[in-house]
């Protein structure tokens, strides 16, 4: 560990334990009636008011009703300002931003609260609750975790997507590499120059605003069979951390997307345009190719269905650099502990706030959250299973507000989750997946195309778990990094953003020099040595899970 590692841990303990000491004279007045935390969500895009049947039936069930504030057109200073200023809504889930408020004694340690409080919790973590420590030097919790526990992929989405109609067209021809991807886009843009009367887009990324990290920075690292680490890739034999940008091979996607907008085959308003905008291209039907997870953009492909379109929704494919490498889409990363929901220093009942997390892990709640309302969102069959009847489901998949209007889904994330491989008591799914559910929701055209390459479902299309293997760190995404090390990432990424839309708008013949001098540039900035410390950090973290 380095010197500044153990400083900064050393000081967060001492702040902490500051305020946690103001805290522990207000657990008494823990109050039973209903009440309202505020709560900010630096994943939240839009307002979510807690009036949906859901939401209903949780201040019904605890009382509680939560007020969310969330990142105004992707703000980055909101944590800072909070902390600039000493005002912090009751509950906060941080991100990665959470190391920031632990050095400032702004969220209070848990441990205390679960030993007395935390049934539910205990019992949704088991044995991996050790994963939500803070550090070696501070092993306090801090907050309770996000992301399922227990997990599988039943849908390899985050990957290279084409349009079924241009597959259909092309005779379902073998998609494996960038290459046949871009082949793909050629052909049929070349046999289609305009779609509904409109000029066909060829591939069309979503660059805006923190949706550059799902849309230009994953896939780069993705192509080479490398899984999400974030801003990182991490040897599986040596677990040896690099800021991606500086791997050796890392500039071969990009040199692709450079190529292909010197074609014309990729959108030139990638790098500008609003996600209002690029929905609304996906749902005219026009684009053929994206690389953004379905939950990004799952209410424009509900719109090309409601429109009569299936046939423009995208299927997803393991497409990689070279025949060489593996989509890593199945991976398995266990469970990385990290990012989660914390209670601040301003919560004015941290005992309720605390309890009302507890019951989030409960049986009850992931139901609920996750089915949504017996009888309305689903029924129980003659099983003794949870089942959705066809018109439920239909509604799930056409209507684009169904998680507004029902609340099914919408409280899911960021709170604890069991995960989609759980199973409650009775032996059935705590989510609404399974290979099952899976294969009854998918449109007819998916089963089509699924259909032409010998498959039933995505997953068999790509490689599995067991021959990915599995992460024996996690996700360095979900870890609480250092301050320092924050600091440089947030200034590098600040500069690859913008470097990568050069290289990739600039001339081909430009290409390699913009390259190598991007990576002079990073190692200047000192990410080399961020690497080392993250590494040290990896192996802090099987210490501390042991």
């Amino acid at each position: 560990m380095t010197t500044r590692m153990a400083v900064s841990a050393a000081a967060a303990a001492c702040l902490v334990f500051a305020g946690c000491g103001k805290k522990e004279a207000k657990q008494a007045e823990s109050s039973t009636g209903p009440v309202t935390f505020t709560f900010f969500s630096a994943d939240a895009t839009e307002d979510m008011p807690f009036t949906d049947p859901v939401a209903q039936e949780i201040q019904k069930i605890t009382g509680v009703s939560l007020q969310v504030d969330h990142p105004v057109a992707g703000d980055a200073q909101a944590i800072p300002l909070m902390m600039a200023s000493g005002e912090y809504p009751d509950l906060i889930f941080a991100k990665g931003e959470l190391t920031k408020l632990i050095d400032a004694g702004a969220v209070i340690q848990l441990d205390d609260y679960i030993e007395k409080y935390g049934d539910n919790l205990k019992k949704l973590y088991g044995d991996q609750l050790v994963k939500l420590r803070n550090s070696l030097e501070d092993t306090h919790i801090y907050n309770v975790g996000t992301y399922g526990v227990h997990s599988t992929v039943f849908e390899p989405d985050g990957n290279m997507q084409l349009q079924h109609a241009v597959l259909k067209e092309l005779g379902y021809p073998k998609i494996r590499t960038l290459d046949d991807y871009a082949n793909a886009i050629r052909e049929y843009k070349k046999r289609y120059p305009t779609i509904n009367g409109q000029k066909t887009i060829g591939l069309s990324l979503l660059i805006d605003t923190w949706q550059w990290y799902i849309d230009l920075s994953n896939p780069g690292n993705y192509v080479l069979g490398y899984p999400d680490d974030g801003q990182w890739i991490v040897d599986q034999q040596t677990l040896k951390a690099q800021y991606k940008f500086l791997h050796k091979d890392i500039y071969k996607y990009y040199k692709w997307l450079n190529e292909m907008n010197a074609e014309g085959l990729l959108d030139p308003e990638s790098f500008t345009q609003k996600e209002d905008v690029w929905k609304a291209k996906i749902s005219s039907s026009r684009v053929l190719g994206i690389a953004y997870p379905l939950w990004g953009y799952g209410d424009a492909r509900s719109s090309l269905v409601a429109a009569g379109m299936p046939e423009r929704t995208f299927a997803f494919l393991p497409v990689t650099a070279g025949p060489e490498y593996k989509d890593p889409a199945l991976k398995d990363y266990g469970y990385s502990g990290g990012w989660g929901i914390a209670i601040t220093t301003s919560c004015k009942d941290p005992v309720r706030a605390f309890k009302f997390l507890d019951w989030m892990c409960s049986e009850e709640a992931q139901i609920l959250v996750n089915w949504g309302i017996k009888d309305v969102n689903y029924y129980i069959d003659a099983n003794g299973k949870r089942a959705r009847t066809a018109e439920e489901v239909e509604r799930s998949k056409t209507d684009p507000d169904y998680s507004k209007k029902t609340g099914v889904g919408r409280w899911v994330h960021p709170f604890p989750q069991m995960g989609n491989a759980a199973l409650d008591a009775n032996g059935d799914h705590i989510t609404v997946m399974s290979t099952e559910i899976l294969k009854e929701k998918y449109l007819d055209v998916e089963k089509e195309t699924l259909a032409a390459y010998g498959a039933e479902v995505w997953p068999d299309l790509f490689p599995k778990p067991e021959e990915l293997g599995r992460s024996k760190h996690g996700q360095v995404w979900q870890y609480t990094l250092p301050t320092d090390v924050n600091e440089r990432v947030t200034a590098a990424d600040e500069y690859v953003k913008t470097a990568l839309a050069q290289l990739v708008l600039g001339k081909p013949e430009d290409f390699d020099k913009g390259w190598a001098d991007m990576q002079a540039t990073l190692k200047s900035m000192g990410l080399e040595q961020a690497g080392e410390t993250l590494s040290e950090l990896i192996q802090m973290k099987l210490k501390l899970w042991q």
